[in-house]
């Protein structure tokens, strides 16, 4: 499944971003159509390893659960462990590289697959929104914090 790709620059360290990207309870503050994501399943001290989201992004409007695997602050990845109605697949990752001293390179990788039929280009142009939308959403929750 091909990935949609994108990236950000982001003034803080590897470990405070993952501190953000671990606290599903923030995530209706910051990312955009997230109205829950609540933890079903808890993994190592902050790090679940399956959340459940309610989602509400038009067009899309689902419930689902992702599994989460956790590489310390440097990766986490996800994939859909109990798909939605609208949604089938999601598979998806935060990249952390340190830039400099206290600046990290956050990449985020997204595939997601639908059960209405999308045209690739469309589909393609969705992921990007959803990954630059988050990628912002995080990046101001980071920075203000």
């Amino acid at each position: 499944m091909a990935r949609t790709t994108s990236d950000i620059v982001i003034d803080a360290t590897p470990d405070s971003i993952m501190g953000v990207i671990a606290d599903f309870g923030s995530y209706p503050v910051w990312a955009t159509g997230v109205k829950t994501a609540d933890v079903v399943v808890e993994g190592e001290p902050g790090r679940p390893k399956q959340v459940h989201f309610v989602l509400d992004a038009t067009p899309i409007r689902d419930e689902y659960d992702l599994g989460y695997v956790w590489d310390g602050d440097r990766a986490v990845s996800w994939s859909l462990v109990e798909p939605g109605k609208m949604l089938t697949s999601m598979d998806g990752a935060y990249l952390l590289d340190p830039v400099g001293d206290a600046q990290t390179r956050v990449t985020y990788q997204l595939a997601v697959d639908v059960s209405v039929p999308l045209l690739g280009m469309l589909k393609r142009k969705a992921e990007k929104v959803i990954i630059d939308t988050a990628l912002k959403g995080l990046k101001k929750q980071v920075e203000t914090q």
